[in-house]
């Protein structure tokens, strides 16, 4: 199953303690207490909020309400294109999250709002990357067209190293290795696999590492493939069974007689 986070924040040397407060309560699956410490009376705090309640719902499949709530608030207090286009973005998301896990199908709205989105975010711009890699998403896993979407997240990659964004390119890296194994490339998928974990370990993005290693497991050999996935239990086990979705990959074998 495909997921992604938006795109860093808190990442940097040089943040403020807020946004450094915000990052690691995010990045250990603390979604709720992170999102508690914004206030969402501006645009940017109310998307960036809302952000973080959609990212929720996306690894714990729980909390769709509160972040339907945080992103009409959002929406509501977005005035230019820029901030309609990100709330868009947002709307996608959310719309996205509940159809590929089985929620219920939005995907209708997910292209929908991800193709406003596109109309009022101009190429170049800062929030760009991210649309273009969430589009990426729906062509992959809701139209099933790996060519757009592989098209999507080069787009991704592209504005994401040219921006300095750290964790949307672990993404990026993830979701071409994933496009480049089911392709049978095992290089190219091992190579982008182990790069996207590196830079997840570097930010110390704990709740994306464990997903990281089952996926770079899926490349490797034994026994380097069973050490990795039992990091990945490991952590998996630690943050307390988040990303929930990853409990299927973690399962153990089933005993054969």
């Amino acid at each position: 199953m495909a997921h992604t986070a938006m795109s860093g924040n808190g990442t940097t040397a040089g943040d403020d303690p807020l946004q450094t407060a915000v990052w690691r309560l995010r990045s250990r699956a603390c979604w709720t207490d992170a999102a508690a410490l914004l206030l969402p009376d501006t645009p940017a705090a109310a998307l960036q909020r809302a952000s973080l309640l959609v990212e929720r719902c996306l690894y714990t499949e729980q909390g769709w309400e509160e972040a339907e709530d945080a992103l009409r608030t959002a929406e509501a207090l977005a005035h230019s294109d820029d901030e309609r286009g990100a709330a868009a973005c947002e709307r996608g998301y959310l719309a996205y999250a509940a159809t590929v896990l089985a929620v219920r199908d939005r995907a209708d709205e997910a292209r929908a709002a991800l193709g406003r989105a596109a109309a009022l975010i101009p190429p170049g711009a800062g929030q760009r990357a991210l649309l273009d890699f969430r589009r990426g998403l729906v062509a992959e896993n809701l139209t099933r067209s790996p060519q757009a979407a592989r098209a999507a997240y080069r787009r991704a990659h592209a504005g994401a190293t040219a921006q300095s964004d750290p964790l949307l390119l672990s993404f990026t890296w993830r979701h071409l290795a994933g496009l480049a194994l089911r392709e049978g490339e095992l290089a190219e998928a091992r190579h982008g696999f182990a790069e996207s974990l590196r830079i997840r370990e570097e930010l110390g993005y704990l709740v994306g590492t464990a997903p990281a290693l089952v996926s770079l497991a899926d490349t490797e050999t034994e026994p380097e493939a069973s050490r990795l996935r039992d990091e990945a239990r490991r952590l998996f086990r630690l943050l307390g069974g988040v990303p929930t979705w990853l409990a299927r990959q973690l399962a153990p074998p089933a005993a054969t007689a």
